[in-house]
């Protein structure tokens, strides 16, 4: 799923190409698509895009007081409509401007769950953003050991969690741990004020690593694309040289967490299965 440097790249790319333009129609081509039905999307009409900005892991297009906000969810792309066509393969809804152009909200398989919402005025106080938590990349390390002390639970799981944290992901939670050289098993309220300071760091570098990647691209990244030291390399040599060890991992149904034993769980392995004794 896109992270805070993927969709905040994204919209910077968006504003350039379509800031200022008039938007003529939008058009919802699945019934699943819009989640909202007041303000109308029809309202919208007429009204040039000020701007296109990211929030958490929502990509949001503001137009005058209204705004339409789009989850991109695993797969979904919004994206340049140069065919237009009636029944585009994986489209869910399309954005035509006065100039005839258009974006193409898309999403592959039958799932779809990608979703846009329309709101009036502050979208921090609406669905689907309100009670999402602070920008990662934003928080101190002071508020990030109060964060740490106030939900206990494991590390990898709070890096990913919406309303504690929000814009990171599976790849991001991997690679935050990792610089900070800390178990993605390790329990938050442990933790001390020199762990969120190690982590604030790590944050602050993962997401500026992964933002100047993306601002190269015309479009946005694949997840086997994006820049990963651990994410995705379990069988690989740590490139620490001071650990001369390898990459590990432990899977779910859904994701796996990867680490390197030697940098961050003191040399313990952690057995490869969901019922596994988590290192604390």
């Amino acid at each position: 799923m896109p992270e805070i440097p993927e969709i905040r790249a994204h919209c910077e790319r968006l504003t350039d190409a379509y800031g200022g333009t008039e938007l003529a129609k939008f058009r919802s081509l699945s019934f699943t698509a819009l989640k909202t039905f007041a303000p109308p999307p029809e309202a919208a009409a007429g009204l040039p895009l000020d701007r296109v900005t990211q929030r958490g892991k929502y990509i949001r297009l503001h137009l005058g007081d209204l705004a339409f906000v789009v989850h991109l969810m695993q797969g979904g792309r919004l994206r340049d409509d140069a065919k237009q066509g009636r029944k585009p393969r994986g489209g869910l809804a399309r954005w035509t401007f006065a100039d005839g152009r258009a974006l193409l909200l898309t999403e592959p398989g039958t799932e779809h769950r990608a979703g846009i919402w329309v709101v009036e005025g502050d979208p921090e106080s609406q669905e689907p953003i309100a009670g999402i938590g602070p920008e990662a990349d934003t928080v101190t390390a002071t508020e990030l050991a109060s964060l740490l002390g106030q939900h206990s639970m494991r590390l990898h799981g709070f890096l990913r969690n919406q309303r504690i944290l929000a814009g990171l992901g599976r790849r991001l939670a991997n690679e935050i741990c990792y610089a900070a050289r800390l178990s993605p098993f390790v329990t938050t309220s442990k933790l001390d004020a020199a762990d969120a300071e190690a982590l604030v760091a790590a944050i602050a570098s993962t997401v500026a690593e992964g933002l100047a990647y993306d601002r190269t691209r015309q479009d946005m990244s694949s997840s086997a694309d994006r820049p990963s030291v651990v994410h995705g390399r379990a069988g690989q040599r740590c490139p620490d040289c001071d650990c001369d060890d390898e990459i590990r991992s432990v899977t779910y149904r859904r994701y796996r967490v990867d680490y390197c034993p030697a940098r961050q769980t003191e040399g313990r392995v952690l057995a490869d299965n969901t019922t596994s004794k988590f290192l604390k």
